[in-house]
């Protein structure tokens, strides 16, 4: 027979001290500690951590650090910057040769050394004055003479709108063929020289061949 009807609450039962047990009669972890000796807890202890320091020995060991790659110099073509300084010396009929003053600056990094300077154009040459190259520290500026003569005329362009010079610089990066162009007061200074040498013969000079002069700083 089965049927649905009121359940009757359930007291909990009474423990001998008086105080309401609730669940079973077994004796909790607490109880089981308590009744172990001052001895056999202390040993116990040992025992536990005897076996956490021994998993730990065989935990694997953390990963380490990759080393930090040392940081590179600048490109020295980056950090290095040449402006025109003005013209020390025009050229004349009788020696188309003229100087050009122009500052080197480099920004930050190792020193920067600078050196085969040429005009860029075929047909003309330039050498800087007194040295063939020189050294420039960061945060520095050096000035230097470029003498530039024309060697021929034939397929010169009289009239450079960008003119450039090709340098090789080098510092603890690299060693870099670079270009620097520029316009404005060089370009008109430059053609200035261009026009002096080959617009009209010098008499006793061959047109294509210029004299070279020395000018000293």
């Amino acid at each position: 027979m089965s049927g649905i009807g009121p359940v009757e609450p359930v007291e909990p039962a009474e423990s001998e001290h008086g105080h309401d047990v609730v669940g079973s009669d077994a004796p909790r972890l607490s109880d089981r500690w308590n009744r172990l000796s001052s001895r056999t807890r202390t040993a116990t202890l040992g025992a536990a951590a005897l076996g956490v320091s021994a998993a730990l020995l065989f935990l694997p060991a953390p990963p380490s650090a990759a080393p930090r790659k040392p940081d590179l110099p600048p490109w020295p073509a980056n950090v290095t910057s040449f402006s025109y300084a003005g013209v020390a010396r025009r050229a004349t009929p009788a020696s188309p040769v003229a100087t050009f003053r122009f500052d080197i600056s480099v920004r930050s990094g190792p020193p920067v050394t600078v050196s085969a300077i040429k005009a860029g154009f075929t047909g003309l040459h330039a050498r800087t004055a007194p040295n063939s190259s020189i050294t420039v520290r960061a945060g520095t500026t050096r000035r230097i003479a470029l003498e530039i003569s024309v060697s021929g005329c034939s397929g010169l362009p009289l009239n450079p709108d960008l003119p450039y010079l090709d340098v090789t610089l080098r510092n603890k990066r690299a060693i870099q063929d670079h270009s620097f162009i520029f316009d404005g007061t060089y370009a008109r200074d430059l053609s200035e020289l261009l026009h002096t040498a080959c617009d009209t013969p010098r008499p006793g000079a061959r047109q294509d061949q210029a004299e070279v002069g020395v000018l000293k700083m």
